[in-house]
């Protein structure tokens, strides 16, 4: 897609609904865009898709180190939408050696992007190799510091597609705050990880998430061990400027 074709959709879509967001990159990608689903709250994605009518793919990365009740969440969202997700697992010939060499709970000692890096970044990379565009459900305020200037729909270099180009990223949820993806997704009976209930705001792997307590940032429960700029692992680079 030219530049030009690129800020027109940035602009038509920079306020936009995250339904019409969703239905606009479906239409106009197909086959070749997918839904990133964590397993968490961006089922509202899943849902709006669902709403379109219109055929949809999605994938989720499997780290090997996701909570039970999370996989049994995947689960039910399958059945619920009627849906094959398409999972992406790291590669055993660079995990195996990694773990190996540091043991599984290394990231409690020099951080989580070396493991990161392994068990999400190179997965996703392989997976978005097969796409010319993804939908995400990052939003601004899950981190000011990181997120804060995240556009709706952003040119994404970090990653190339299907067609040697930087894919186009979808950001629907990105200006709707954390209170109103909720009320969306009770409104809609939509279903969520019940891991939610315990105080589990941000859910990533189970040795990298806790519960949270009342007045504390959804984030803090991710990477606690880690300073605020730190708490990413790749997948969404900081955006400044609108810009990734």
């Amino acid at each position: 897609m030219d530049s030009a074709r690129i800020e027109r959709l940035q602009e038509s879509l920079r306020d936009a609904a995250p339904l019409t967001v969703v239905k606009t990159a479906l239409s106009t990608f197909g086959h070749d865009v997918a839904i990133s689903f964590s397993g968490a709250e961006d089922v509202l994605l899943i849902e709006y898709a669902s709403q379109t009518g219109l055929p949809f793919r999605v994938f989720s990365l499997d780290t090997g180190r996701l909570h039970p009740e999370t996989l049994e969440y995947m689960a039910a969202v399958e059945r619920r939408y009627d849906l094959r997700i398409e999972y992406c697992l790291p590669d055993h010939r660079e995990l195996e050696p990694f773990v190996r060499a540091k043991g599984l709970f290394s990231f409690y000692e020099d951080g989580h992007a070396e493991c990161c890096g392994v068990r999400k970044v190179a997965p996703l990379r392989r997976q978005l190799g097969t796409l010319r565009a993804w939908l995400t459900g990052v939003r601004r305020d899950q981190n000011e510091g990181t997120r804060g200037a995240l556009p709706t729909v952003q040119p994404d270099p970090e990653f190339i597609g299907s067609d040697g180009k930087p894919l186009l990223k979808f950001n629907p949820l990105a200006h709707t705050t954390r209170a109103e993806v909720w009320a969306a997704i009770t409104a809609l009976e939509v279903p969520h990880n019940p891991l939610h209930d315990r105080g589990m705001l941000s859910i990533g792997c189970a040795p990298c998430t806790r519960s949270i307590h009342p007045g504390m940032h959804e984030r803090d429960g991710r990477w606690w061990w880690e300073s605020p700029e730190k708490k990413e692992c790749g997948l969404h680079p900081p955006t400044k400027d609108g810009a990734p």
